[in-house]
């Protein structure tokens, strides 16, 4: 005879319940939902998005007074980066924007203008075709502005799951702010976290930006 499966029982549901909550599962879930809430804006909503972002990123206090800040080539989906990177080149500001290696080795290249970026893989942002300048030239930055997918006021950081900006973060000078870019419904109240998460000191949205983390208030 074959053994008939029984329902849990109420001490079993508590358990389960009472379980730690694995943060990898809770990440993949709210990155699938930030994605397809992403993937229904119109190509007007995200240049004017982009626009608006810049016009944000701009009134940072350490923005506007950079010799040197790291951005990044958006992808379509993301809050653009285009109108921002524009301005920035045209202050004269040296631009580092990520360039991924073999096996996504991470590395830096200076930003020499909309026709320099080129697509090296499919799916990947584009990047600079100038020559690499090692993973620590993070250091040089005033400013690093990351992507992400949500943050939260603790400056807990959701990014898309290959560990990539909580590796080279660590090239970046003390005190320099870290800078996330979303849109304001991904400032959430909580973002799940793993220990090797790096978090970040401030985001930016469309609608104005903030400091994050302890002392934020008071700053």
């Amino acid at each position: 005879m074959s053994a008939v499966a029984q329902p849990p029982s109420p001490a079993d549901e508590v358990a389960r319940r009472a379980r730690p909550r694995d943060p990898s599962e809770e990440k993949d879930r709210l990155r699938r939902r930030i994605r397809e809430q992403r993937a229904h804006r119109s190509a007007r909503q995200r240049s004017e998005v982009a626009q608006r972002l810049a016009d944000v990123v701009l009134t940072i206090p350490e923005v506007a007074d950079a010799r040197c800040v790291s951005v990044y080539a958006s992808r379509p989906t993301e809050p653009g980066t285009g109108p921002l990177v524009e301005v920035l080149a045209a202050r004269g500001v040296r631009l580092l924007l990520p360039v991924l290696g073999t096996g996504l080795q991470r590395d830096w290249a200076e930003y020499a203008g909309p026709d320099d970026l080129r697509e090296r893989a499919p799916g990947r942002p584009p990047e600079p075709g100038g020559d690499p300048l090692g993973a620590a030239a993070l250091a040089d930055a005033d400013v690093v502005l990351v992507p992400a997918l949500a943050v939260d006021a603790a400056g807990g950081r959701l990014g898309q799951g290959g560990g990539w900006y909580d590796r080279v973060l660590a090239h970046v000078r003390p005190g320099v702010p870290v800078v996330a870019l979303v849109h304001e419904d991904e400032v959430l109240g909580s973002v799940p976290r793993a220990p090797h998460d790096v978090g970040v000191t401030a985001v930016a949205t469309p609608t104005g930006w903030r400091r994050l983390g302890p002392g934020a208030a008071d700053a």
